[in-house]
């Protein structure tokens, strides 16, 4: 996640206001892009971070196999071959046991804050998140958007996932992530900090390891 910084308390309420109704009219008005619709499903998966692939129109991840995270501990790219549909989104696997166990128990396997990366959601802005820049806590799969975005959630990886739990399930979870998107970046959470600031924490703390 690396949206520009701007303090929300620098921006007069009238600029902030106008600026909010402009872009999230922009996002309601880009409703029929291909991109909206593959993330915001009408099922109970709203928002997603889905792609179109070939002709299928919200594939999670990509097609990456999100039980290999689970059972191979690697980025794994499915295929449609194996493939199952749960809540309105498709799902690709690398193998027929792959599907065989999704299908068995999908929520098991579904990535935290719908593939989103997570580092995004600690600010409430559901963007982003690579399939191959991954990591399991507590048995949770947390996508991250980037290398940079990893090591920035793990500069305090408790406090982090707490902020992202409570921002997914009190503001993004059925809500359209376009619009989430364009009111966080207006409405900034009190500990915003941009790219450029996460990642001069970063190296900070890198500079101090031994």
């Amino acid at each position: 996640m690396n949206a520009p910084h701007t303090s929300h308390r620098l921006v007069p309420n009238p600029t902030r206001r106008w600026l909010a109704t402009g872009l999230v009219a922009a996002a309601l008005t880009l409703g029929g892009c291909t991109a909206m619709n593959a993330q915001n499903p009408s099922g109970a998966l709203k928002p997603v971070n889905a792609v179109a692939v070939g002709e299928q129109t919200r594939v999670m991840l990509g097609g990456a196999d999100v039980v290999a995270y689970f059972t191979l501990g690697k980025y794994t790219p499915g295929t449609p071959q194996f493939q199952s549909t749960h809540e309105g989104v498709v799902f690709h696997f690398s193998s027929a046991a792959h599907q065989q166990a999704f299908d068995a128990a999908p929520q098991k396997y579904l990535p935290q804050y719908g593939g989103y990366c997570a580092n995004g959601l600690v600010y409430a802005i559901p963007w982003g998140g690579d399939a191959d820049t991954w990591k399991m806590i507590d048995g949770r799969l947390f996508i991250f958007g980037g290398q940079g975005s990893k090591d920035a959630f793990l500069l305090d990886e408790k406090a982090n996932v707490a902020l992202a739990d409570r921002y997914w399930q009190q503001e993004v979870a059925g809500n359209n992530s376009f619009v989430q998107r364009a009111k966080r970046l207006v409405f900034k959470v009190p500990h915003y900090k941009s790219g450029d600031e996460l990642a001069k924490a970063v190296a900070a703390a890198k500079a101090t390891k031994p």
